[in-house]
């Protein structure tokens, strides 16, 4: 054994390690790569859709990347504490992910997955079974079953299971696709580029799920994460704790971001307005304040995007004060979404990322006091009928 840490997303895999420091190094990741870094940042998918699994120094079960490995299907180990130091480039080794452990050379039960041949076969065999049949399957439940998205090309994979609409759609993968930030878009005079690729993954997913809903999250990129972007670091902050920090609603009514997220809200009215697809709603990230949900909600409004019956706007419950003014929110939106892991981390004061505290036990969803707080949201919310949903 060379490495042991928390398993983040299981499976396990063979190959030789790459080790990235950063954006610049993405590119040296080949197909079927161990790919080793620190931790990583939406820069970094591109390199993590060609690996054959992942494993990082810093993290916990709930950080990036862990959640997008899951999404992708490959196996992720995070929170190593000394990969980068012990893994060498070009060294063999293979990962099982469902233990949290790195082993040395190829072993033949863990041969290197080919995920987009795997994705292709689920696919298919999804749509050679009798999706009337998966669906009469499928359990019966109290609530509705909604799934969460980040990669449009996977909806495709997932589109014949039994589900009752999207409720979260992140935009993060989009905006790294694009891979400019917004405001040098604006700058450059490229902002249509920009409105054209973000309604383009929105529409793949909405007309094929229409007329399910889907709830698409707004962009929630940090500060850091903003600054990988191509012309961020022109016009990004450096914060201390980019995690509490300038971004979500808060970005986009200040002066020196509204006109970029003016873009979305026009990638989203182009998606209902041309294709028709009023089964598109939005939500806002990381709410902190109900003057600050009025203040945006006028700016949508002037983009033509007007809170009604046919277009819903949700908010992600994962700051406190939104628990303790569950009453105020709920009459100004639609439907709430618990960010169950921002919510825990800033209700126990345990950073989601710290893989010391994670293998401790501190950060745990299933804590009284965050229970209870989901609970009061419920309560509030249901006052006023108003959709609670959970998507951590």
């Amino acid at each position: 054994m060379l490495v042991r840490g928390l398993a983040a997303s299981p499976g396990s895999a063979s190959g030789k390690v790459r080790k990235i420091k950063d954006i610049s190094e993405v590119s040296l990741v080949e197909e079927g790569d161990i790919l080793v870094t620190i931790m990583t940042n939406p820069d970094m998918i591109p390199a993590m859709k060609k690996a054959a699994a992942l494993i990082t120094d810093e993290g916990g079960r709930t950080c990036h990347a862990a959640i997008v490995s899951r999404e992708f299907g490959i196996p992720c180990i995070v929170g190593s504490s000394i990969a980068t130091d012990v893994l060498m480039d070009g060294m063999e080794v293979t990962v099982d992910a469902t233990r949290g452990v790195v082993y040395e050379g190829l072993l033949e039960d863990a041969e290197p997955v080919k995920k987009k041949e795997a994705a292709k076969e689920v696919t298919n065999s999804t749509e050679g079974f009798n999706e009337a049949l998966l669906h009469q399957l499928a359990p019966i439940t109290g609530t509705k079953v909604y799934m969460n998205l980040g990669e449009p090309d996977l909806i495709n994979k997932y589109k014949h299971l039994p589900f009752d609409g999207i409720g979260l759609m992140r935009t993060e993968f989009i905006f790294s696709n694009i891979g400019i930030h917004p405001m040098h878009l604006l700058k450059t005079g490229q902002e249509e580029m920009f409105i054209e690729k973000m309604s383009e993954g929105i529409t793949k997913v909405a007309q094929d799920i229409y007329p399910k809903p889907m709830v698409v999250r707004l962009s929630d990129f940090r500060s850091n994460e903003f600054r990988g972007l191509i012309g961020g670091d022109e016009v990004e902050p450096v914060e201390a704790n980019p995690m509490i920090g300038w971004r979500g609603v808060s970005r986009y009514i200040s002066p020196q971001y509204e006109e970029g997220f003016r873009l979305e809200c026009r990638a989203i009215k182009k998606v209902r307005d041309e294709y028709g697809l009023i089964n598109v709603w939005t939500m806002l990230p990381f709410v902190r304040t109900t003057w600050e949900v009025e203040k945006v909600k006028k700016i949508m409004a002037e983009e033509g995007l007007v809170q009604n019956q046919e277009f819903k706007i949700w908010i992600m419950a994962e700051v406190p004060s939104v628990i303790f003014e569950a009453e105020e929110f709920a009459q100004l939106v639609d439907g709430f979404s618990i960010g169950s892991n921002d919510l825990t981390q800033l209700i126990l004061g345990s950073d989601r990322d710290s893989g010391i505290l994670n293998s401790m036990g501190y950060f745990d969803e299933r804590n009284p006091s965050v229970k209870r707080a989901i609970k009061q949201l419920i309560h509030g919310a249901h006052k006023y009928g108003k959709t609670v949903s959970i998507c951590g």
